[in-house]
């Protein structure tokens, strides 16, 4: 007995994935190379790194590109996300950092912070 309609029948190969994995399936479509610019101006614009030739005894990091696709609340897409971000798994501590500083502040740092203040007066 064949059911009708076959599940897979209405699936395309066209159709814009909502994630793609790699960047060679994400630039096969507009919306996603779209959004691999934006991010890359951005990143131009923020002067967030600047291009030198590296040393023969440096650590290259590479980078890779993530996607990610922001939904409203009735489940349409309200806009596709690329970020490039550092592999930063390859490093080593001591070889290639000895610190590290994230200037990210969390609110309940902040309020243990009063807090500790209003206690000491």
């Amino acid at each position: 007995m064949i059911s009708w309609p076959h599940p897979h029948a209405h699936i395309t190969s066209t159709a814009i994935p909502a994630e793609p994995t790699s960047v060679n399936e994400a630039s096969k479509f507009p919306e996603w190379r779209k959004a691999m610019q934006l991010e890359f101006d951005a990143l131009l614009s923020n002067k967030t790194w600047t291009l030198v030739l590296p040393a023969t005894s440096q650590n290259l990091v590479g980078c890779r590109w993530i996607f990610k696709t922001k939904y409203i609340s009735d489940g349409t897409i309200e806009s596709r996300k690329a970020h490039l971000v550092a592999k930063g798994y390859s490093q080593l501590e001591g070889l290639d950092y000895s610190e590290t500083f994230s200037p990210v502040v969390k609110p309940t740092s902040i309020r243990l912070v009063f807090s500790v203040a209003i206690s000491s007066g």
